[in-house]
């Protein structure tokens, strides 16, 4: 039997992406829908990491998370969105086994790393209204960049043991995936093995990776309300509630759709497609939306960055116009 299995799964050389079950009019529609947003996440993330690492007044450590957070938004996306819209094109909606692998390993590595990620940045609110005086003390560049570096190395060693997990599975019933990515859970209902081990191994790892992060942002917001409700002044409380309500917005946008998903009764599988487009795409693409228009530093940042570069661009034109008029 297991020999079998082996060579079945051997022989499995690519899969096909189902996609969104729509009239082909549709697909033209979701196409210009994808490649917009997607543009949106390039320019928005992109533009992001430039002011941050350009502009001097926004070296500290809530501005390096949201650094890291962007650069990690516009990659995850970015090993979605591209194939998604091939195969809008395409007839044969095919992935390499290779290349199905890679997606799987990709995503499950940087949507891991943001979870840990965005508890770090709950953990810096929370030292930032709780603990003012020591929090340079406390959130120091290297504290950072060790919580920058743990994020990501539990993003690595989650993202191993799943896809690990995952291909260790002989695939002999259907190469058909009813999503538009790998995604783990359609490729073990895909699976001819038995996945009671694997049910169990996937459900620990998350457990182990959801509890702790969701643990640590709550405790952090409780004693945050706490501190705040304390705090007799108008003025700042308003000030302490702006500062936390970009990142709650899109921690709430990011765990909601995931917890969707994978509530979503097997039988409405359109339904599973559209929460997972709130995490792959549309988190991405709001983010540096949410931090740029509700973030003072990042407009004014902003607002110098445009001026500097009509400042350049007036130059540059002035200079054609002397060559020419020469």
């Amino acid at each position: 039997m297991g020999d079998r299995e082996t060579s079945n799964h051997s022989e499995v050389t690519d899969f096909i992406l189902v996609g969104f079950r729509v009239s082909l009019e549709l697909h033209m529609l979701l196409f210009l829908l994808f490649l917009l947003v997607y543009a949106m996440i390039l320019l928005g993330n992109v533009g992001m990491m430039a002011i941050i690492m350009t502009d001097p007044w926004l070296n500290t450590p809530m501005y390096f998370f949201l650094g890291n957070l962007s650069f990690i938004d516009l990659f995850y996306s970015s090993v979605i969105a591209p194939k998604a819209m091939i195969n809008f094109w395409s007839e044969s909606k095919s992935i390499s086994f290779a290349g199905c692998v890679t997606q799987l390993f990709l995503f499950a590595f940087f949507i891991v790393t943001e979870g840990f990620l965005l508890a770090a940045m709950a953990y810096d609110h929370f030292v930032a209204i709780c603990n003012p005086l020591l929090y340079p003390v406390q959130m120091s560049k290297r504290f950072c960049t060790q919580l920058v570096a743990g994020s990501y190395f539990c993003g690595c060693i989650s993202s191993v043991l799943q896809t690990s997990i995952t291909f260790t599975l002989s695939f002999c019933a259907s190469q058909a995936i009813d999503h538009f990515y790998c995604d783990g859970r359609l490729l073990q209902r895909i699976s001819c093995s038995d996945i009671f081990v694997y049910k169990i191994v996937t459900f620990s790892l998350s457990s182990i990776i959801v509890l702790p992060t969701i643990i640590v942002i709550i405790f952090s917001y409780t004693y945050i309300l706490s501190a705040v409700l304390m705090v007799l002044s108008t003025e700042g409380r308003k000030k302490a509630f702006s500062t936390c309500s970009s990142h709650l917005g899109v921690v709430s946008v990011l765990y909601g759709a995931v917890f969707f998903m994978y509530l979503t009764p097997d039988r409405f599988p359109e339904l599973s497609k559209v929460a997972s487009l709130c995490y792959t795409l549309v988190t991405p693409m709001l983010n540096p939306l949410i931090y740029s228009l509700r973030n003072k530093d990042v407009k004014e940042a902003l607002r110098k960055s445009l001026k500097k570069e009509i400042v350049l661009f007036n130059c540059f034109l002035t200079v054609i116009y002397m060559k020419v008029g020469y």
